[in-house]
Parts: structure tokens; C-alpha cells; sequence
């Protein structure tokens, strides 16, 4: 007996597909934020844009340790690459930002720290470690890499520091690795339920970091 059309598509299309369709939205609405608009239109001065690369760089001490700490962990370890950590390329780009006594200029803000704690909340469920690592690292390798060119542009950083964070060297060819990273996510074996779950969290993910974006955003206009 033949499955109905829309039964075979679910059956055969990729799980990276599908994780990619059902959050889309929440993708475009993570890029469509309104601090990401103002920060590619040239109009936040650098300290502003250091705001975020703060945030950031709290964001991930949290998932980078978490890697670390699920690194032989059999599934969620195929997702660990020391080649993304990011805590040293975010220092140095906040190094050029502040100077040498950056670290008692940043804080954590209210959303980075509800970020933050989500993510140490993953620690006993590799599904959700994945969501939250597939969420942030291939944002970074796709629109971040335009994100840092247009930087690169406005406030004429080069390589050593301002925008290190989104310069990933040892990967090597990133289309390659995002191709190997897609593989991986489809070998999973989750059952649907599961999938759903991960889908979930993967929304979740989108969600609190766009908070974080709406929250430096709040913070710029009422600093003008």
C-alpha cells in the first residue's frame, strides 16, 4: 500500500530539513530585530556595538563550557568542536572595543542571563544541547559572516580583534562544514517525539536570543 504524498515527504526528508522549515520564522525573526537593523545601518557608535559583542561573549562561556563538559558524551559529543569555541576570539574583540580593562566594563544583561541559565539547563538532555549549539554556531557560519563584512565596513576592523568572533579559520571551507554539521543532525535517532522536542527548544533558542537583541536595543534608545 502507498503512503499519501505528504506521509512520504515526512518519512524521507532530512531532519536537518525539517528542523530548517519549522523554525524559519523564527529565524527571520531573530535577523529582522530591530538593534541588528540599526547596527547594519552604520547608526550605533562602537561602545554600542560592543554591547552586544558582551552579551555575546557571556552567552558563550555558557555554551562553550557546556561542549566541553559533553565532549565524550556519544551524542551530543558529535556536536562539540573545539575549532567554534569562541571565549578567546569575543576577548580580543572586546580587548579593541574597551581596551585593556574591558572585563569591568560588561555585565550580563536580564535576557543573557535567562540565555545563560536555559543552556545550563541542557546539561542532562543532548537533544536540547544540540538545539541551542545548531541554533547559535550555524547563525554564526551563514548570516553572521555578512554581518561581519558590513562591520568590517562601518568600523574598520581587520583580523587581531573587533570582529574575530565571526572569523572561523580552522574550519576551513565553511559551506563543507555546514554540510558535515547538516549529516550529523540527520543520523540522529530521535523519534518524533523527540524531534518535536528539539524543535522546540531550537524556537526557544531563537526566542531568548532575540530578547537579548530586544533588551540592548531598549538600552541604546534610552541611553540617547
Amino acid at each position: 500500500m502507498k503512503l499519501p504524498c505528504e506521509l512520504r515527504q515526512a518519512v524521507t526528508t532530512p531532519f536537518s530539513e525539517t528542523l530548517k522549515n519549522a523554525t524559519w520564522a523564527d529565524h527571520e525573526s531573530a535577523e529582522g530585530e530591530s538593534y541588528l537593523a540599526e547596527l547594519m545601518g552604520g547608526r550605533l557608535s562602537e561602545h554600542e556595538y560592543g554591547e552586544m559583542v558582551s552579551q555575546h561573549y557571556f552567552a558563550y562561556i555558557a555554551l562553550d563550557g557546556l561542549s566541553r563538559q559533553l565532549a565524550d558524551h556519544p551524542v551530543a559529543g558529535r556536536f562539540v568542536f573545539p575549532e567554534l569555541y569562541r571565549e578567546r576570539a569575543l576577548e580580543r574583540d572586546l580587548a579593541t572595543i574597551y581596551g585593556p580593562s574591558w572585563r569591568s566594563r560588561i555585565a550580563p544583561s536580564k535576557a543573557t542571563r535567562t540565555l545563560v541559565a536555559r543552556i545550563h539547563q541542557m546539561a542532562d538532555w543532548p537533544s536540547g544541547y544540540i538545539a541551542h549549539h545548531y541554533t547559535r554556531y550555524l547563525g554564526d557560519l551563514s548570516g553572521g559572516q555578512f554581518i561581519r563584512m558590513e562591520l568590517q565596513k562601518i568600523y574598520g576592523y581587520g583580523t587581531g580583534g573587533g570582529v574575530d568572533f565571526y572569523i572561523f579559520d580552522g574550519l576551513g571551507s565553511l559551506p563543507r562544514f555546514k554540510n558535515e554539521y547538516r549529516a550529523r543532525l540527520d543520523e540522529l535517532e530521535l523519534d518524533d517525539r523527540e524531534r518535536q522536542r528539539m524543535i522546540r527548544e531550537v524556537k526557544l533558542a531563537y526566542q531568548l536570543n532575540t530578547e537579548v537583541l530586544a533588551e540592548l536595543l531598549h538600552v541604546v534608545k534610552t541611553a540617547a
